[in-house]
């Protein structure tokens, strides 16, 4: 096709060549696990000083390996690379959000319209219709457009992932349960959402297209209304438990959670979320029915995965803040372990953010622009002067 550069590797045309893609993969791999990562390791163990050899393992019986890789959860720096990678890191997010939560949002707006959804990859309602997704994405060609600025354009669904990753770090699901734990864990929040829109822009800059690039400006123009308000809906958390640890926030709520008195600022914020996560209502920067796919146009394969994956992991990022700051966070009665409570709350949230898909048309950028900057910012001010008053009245 005129005007695109297609990869030199051979298209999967048929189910032998997938099979033959597959082998290969495996055969480069086993060839270059031990050519390169063995010095890799050994070169990290020097420095790390690892507890134990992994390339020793294979000398090793089933039941002793089970009982080494359990020992080694507690230990640091495993401990740490577990919550990192598995739970509450990467892979919890992914399977929870991006797959069993797609597969949610897909049923659900479809029975809200009527639909039947997904139903074919998986025996019970298509439940495995993300996975299959998943491999049609992994192994389909990535197509790269003549006329980009490829390092940007191939780095972009990265960098908005590594800002998801941060974010994953910040959000605790019980005290013991957590990755990191900053003093000023809200602050750290909202300063690392700030780069969202930004990366957006880029995106659609290094495009080299028009859709993408307008895509990248709405972005950027959505920022400017609803970033402030956002951020202000949470302050009247802050102020009522005087810290910006979300510890500390969530250890206040003990008996009455903050959206009680807090309405004003729980209603602004899932707004303000919903245009940070660029879903209808405010789903400008992708109006397909405008802008094709907005600034992800350009991207195909597993770039456009990646990018999806970003996106569910900020929309479970935002229903955990929502949980923390006003839902009380992990608190529940004691016979549930706590992380069961958060995960059921932030469910409860992100089936809420995903209700307006189903039942509301997309507004025009200048009502969305006049809403964050006039009833949006009034309604968070709003909101403080209430906390004034109650923290005034000793109510807390």
């Amino acid at each position: 096709m005129e005007g695109w550069r297609v990869p030199l590797s051979k298209p999967i045309l048929t189910f032998e060549d997938f099979i033959k893609r597959i082998l290969k993969i495996v055969f480069w791999v086993l060839l270059l696990l031990p050519l390169v990562g063995v010095p890799i390791y050994y070169g990290l163990d020097a420095v790390f000083h690892f507890p134990i050899d992994l390339f020793a393992l294979a000398t090793v019986k089933p039941l002793d390996l089970l009982s080494l890789s359990l020992s080694l959860l507690t230990t640091e720096p495993t401990r740490t690379l577990f919550a990192l990678t598995v739970f509450p890191g990467f892979t919890f997010v992914a399977v929870y959000s991006t797959i069993f939560m797609g597969w949610v949002e897909r049923k659900f707006t479809a029975k809200i319209q009527l639909r039947t959804g997904p139903m074919y990859a998986g025996k019970f309602e298509g439940i495995l219709q993300n996975i299959a997704d998943f491999f049609k994405l992994a192994f389909k060609e990535i197509i790269i457009p003549d006329g980009v600025d490829k390092a940007t354009f191939v780095a972009i669904p990265f960098a908005l992932m590594a800002v998801a990753g941060a974010l994953i770090a910040l959000v605790p699901l019980s005290p013991t349960t957590y990755i990191a734990n900053p003093s000023v864990g809200a602050i750290l929040i909202f300063a690392i959402l700030g780069f969202s829109p930004l990366i957006v822009l880029l995106a659609g800059w290094a495009s080299n297209s028009k859709y993408p690039f307008l895509g990248g400006l709405r972005a950027l123009h959505q920022m400017v209304a609803y970033e402030i308000p956002l951020i202000l809906s949470l302050l009247g958390a802050v102020v009522l438990s005087g810290s910006l640890n979300l510890m500390d926030i969530v250890a206040r709520q003990n008996g009455l959670w903050f959206i009680v008195l807090q309405p004003l600022g729980a209603i602004v914020f899932i707004i303000g979320a919903l245009a940070e996560l660029e879903r209808i209502p405010f789903d400008l920067p992708e109006a397909d029915s405008e802008l094709v796919s907005g600034w992800m146009t350009e991207y195909t394969s597993m770039l456009f995965g990646t990018f999806q994956l970003a996106n569910f992991s900020r929309m479970y990022i935002m229903a955990g803040l929502f949980t923390t700051f006003f839902l009380g966070g992990w608190l529940g009665p004691a016979p549930v372990p706590p992380e069961v409570w958060f995960i059921l709350k932030t469910t409860v949230v992100m089936v809420v953010m995903m209700l307006p898909r189903s039942i509301m048309p997309r507004v025009r950028i200048d009502i969305l622009l006049r809403a964050g900057w006039v009833r949006l910012l009034a309604l968070s001010f709003a909101n403080i002067f209430i906390t004034m008053v109650i923290v005034s009245l000793g109510v807390v």
